[in-house]
């Protein structure tokens, strides 16, 4: 299929891109193009409007066959967006994808030296010489095909994770759901009602959850998490580990043995605002409904035991671990509620300040007040709503309260809508009651949302804009506490008594996304949510192949995106299960196991787990110590090649000759 290289006069073509004018407007094109003719062994250079377009791959596929072209050279954006794309036209054209070079003339030229156009043009000349000198040394490499283990792992069962783990039996393939609570559910069970159709959010939960727990081919973990992933896409070996519930099966949920326990703690899913004890159900319909002990509080005083007509309770049970082999991950462990610190809009000072979290228990008929708007004793007569807590906190404007606190500067997403349908609901309720939302702005975007702005204004929410140079001030006074706020539309500043104070929390990465990334092996962005392998191209995706995430593991975003984006990361995860084989990156490090000295710094450094020291044949029988890549586990980062001592390990790709003739290339011009 593809042309062959050996013995060949190297032809290179060369094709430089105006990105319309995100190059074009800095670079000049033309006479990069020109330059990049007179090149040795480039037989054709050109120029386009938009290189990755249908009709500039048609031409480049052409040129591969008119020109006998066997090594081609785009110059364009970055090829973390189009290098597939590019590399798939050199593959229609019968040219092996691996005799592709891209050069980021985009981000690496025009988009950082704006205002130096000839300085900027010069450069992409450079990085084209340089590109083009590698070019020369590329070889032909092939991917090879590894088998897939027909199994899925699901982490985390909210919405997303559950839509996942279900499409995914749906369609006939056994899935590992494994959730670190004691019921499955997730933030969605702790919410009331759900905007845009005003549905009760355990009317719409219930059934899902039901589904999954009856369904045979998931097998459900609870209160388990993952304790280490090692292996790559198609054959992942991991270990879940299923903490003790020290309640077993027989469990029918009688109540008997809460009533006896003596030991009340805060309930963490009502946000502290009533007492669990310490063996209890989550929640009333919580997904299994068996109780469970949480033994950092309990005391082992055995009075549950004493009186479980089951004989269900078993304090002496301890953990276990279950190994699995998996084929394909799906990450949609959720995310956390941002807490303020105390102090920030007199939160944990004023005694009626809440979180918006904490407003939807209190509105729930399952709630700690049983749907009643009461607090601290009374309905208040005076709610204002702060937004954007937690949420858009950008430097030099937001002054944190704690030295180490992390600034989210990221927009949160649901938080608007969200006060708006819960400002509309009180008024409902309580046509008296005075609404305040103050916020920097309103974001309701998405289908039906914009009509809860709409709503509250004929409902008589009194809105006012803030400015964050000039957020509100929350104060205690011998009247009570009073929200002090600057209105930009009014110019004027209001001081509002308030019964009830709630602030608009963001949603924020979850406490254990850090050690989740360790296990994985994957990215998180700079907000500290898990990073796609492409926004627009490849937003399902992790770099580690194999690997996929669904809902707020990767951002904030509703219950409709993130039941959605479970649908199609179970769509992606399913094509490697439905193949049983799968091809894998031939951009890998190489050993040369006469040149190694089986030190281990390149185990150390990779990241991946994809080299280990090994005991090779002995030499005089003395036995010696090498390294290996399981290639198929290998992301070709270089890392190991950088540490060797020994120069024993090379880059595929990306050999000690091109980059060096790069170099040279890089000096000489």
């Amino acid at each position: 299929m593809f042309q062959p290289q050996e013995k060949e006069e190297t032809r290179i073509g060369v094709y430089i891109c105006h990105c319309g004018t995100n190059i074009a407007g800095v670079v000049n094109v033309e006479d990069v193009a020109k330059y990049a003719a007179t090149l040795s062994n480039v037989v054709v250079a050109k120029n386009y409007l938009y290189m990755c377009s249908a009709p500039a791959q048609a031409m480049i596929r052409e040129d591969i066959k008119t020109h006998k072209l066997n090594r081609v050279v785009v110059a364009s954006c970055s090829p973390r967006m189009h290098e597939p794309t590019f590399r798939k036209v050199c593959e229609e054209g019968g040219l092996n994808p691996y005799l592709f070079e891209m050069t980021n003339i985009r981000e690496q030229c025009s988009w950082v030296h704006p205002d130096q156009p000839e300085k900027a043009t010069k450069k992409a000349k450079d990085l084209i010489r340089m590109s083009v000198d590698k070019a020369r040394l590329l070889e032909s490499l092939q991917k090879r095909e590894v088998s897939v283990v027909i199994r899925a792992l699901v982490l985390g069962a909210g919405i997303a994770g559950m839509r996942a783990a279900l499409d995914l039996a749906q369609r006939g393939f056994e899935v590992c759901l494994v959730e670190k609570s004691p019921s499955i559910g997730g933030h969605l069970a702790q919410l009331h009602l759900l905007y845009p159709t005003g549905e009760e959010a355990l009317e719409v939960l219930k059934p899902v959850m039901n589904e999954v727990v009856s369904n045979p081919k998931i097998k459900l973990f609870t209160n388990s998490e993952v304790s280490a992933v090692d292996g790559f896409i198609g054959n992942f070996k991991v270990k879940i580990k299923v903490n003790p519930r020290y309640v077993t099966e027989k469990c029918d949920a009688c109540e008997k043995c809460e009533e006896a326990c003596p030991i009340e703690v805060p309930d963490e899913f009502n946000y502290g605002l009533r007492k669990r004890k310490a063996i209890y159900i989550p929640f009333r319909n919580a997904v299994p409904k068996r109780y469970i002990i949480d033994d950092k509080n309990c005391n082992k005083c055995g009075e549950c035991a004493k009186v479980c007509p089951k004989k269900a309770i078993n304090l002496e049970e301890g953990p276990r671990e279950v190994e699995a082999d998996i084929g394909t991950i799906i990450l949609a462990i959720g995310h956390d509620i941002y807490e303020p610190p105390e102090g920030e809009y007199g939160y944990g000072v004023c005694d009626n300040v809440i979180t918006q979290p904490q407003l939807e228990r209190i509105l729930d008929k399952n709630g700690p007040t049983n749907g009643q708007l009461i607090f601290n004793g009374s309905t208040p007569k005076r709610i204002v709503f702060i937004s954007c807590v937690g949420a858009r906190q950008e430097p030099r404007i937001y002054k944190p309260l704690k030295e180490d606190q992390k600034l989210n500067m990221y927009c949160s997403r649901v938080c608007c809508t969200e006060t708006l349908k819960n400002a509309i609901e009180i008024k409902n309720r309580h046509p008296d009651a005075q609404v305040f939302y103050l916020c920097r702005d309103i974001r309701s975007y998405g289908k039906g949302h914009e009509e809860y702005y709409r709503k509250a204004g004929e409902s008589h929410v009194f809105f006012f804009k803030y400015e964050p140079e000039e957020s509100p001030v929350v104060s205690n006074s011998p009247k009570g506490t009073i929200v002090t706020v600057h209105d930009v539309l009014s110019g004027e500043t209001f001081a509002i008594p308030a019964d009830l104070v709630v602030l608009n929390v963001s949603m924020v990465p979850r406490v254990d996304s850090s050690d989740v990334q360790t296990k994985l092996k994957i990215a998180r962005g700079a907000d500290g949510f898990f990073q796609e392998a492409h926004a627009k191209l490849r937003p399902l995706e992790t770099p580690s192949d194999g690997i996929y995430l669904a809902g707020t593991a990767q951002g904030p975003k509703d219950i409709t995106d993130s039941s959605a984006m479970g649908s199609a990361a179970a769509a992606k995860a399913v094509i490697p299960l439905a193949r049983g084989k799968v091809e894998v990156e031939p951009i890998v490090a190489v050993v040369d196991e006469e040149l190694c000295k089986g030190c281990g710094r390149c185990e150390e450094v990779c990241e991946y787990g994809a080299i280990k020291v090994e005991e090779a044949e002995p030499v005089a029988k003395v036995p010696t110590l090498v390294a290996r890549v399981t290639e198929a586990q290998c992301k070709g980062c270089g890392s190991c090649a950088v540490v060797c001592p020994t120069g024993a390990i090379a880059m595929k790709h990306f050999t000690d000759e091109q980059v060096q003739a790069m170099i040279t290339a890089a000096v000489g011009g």
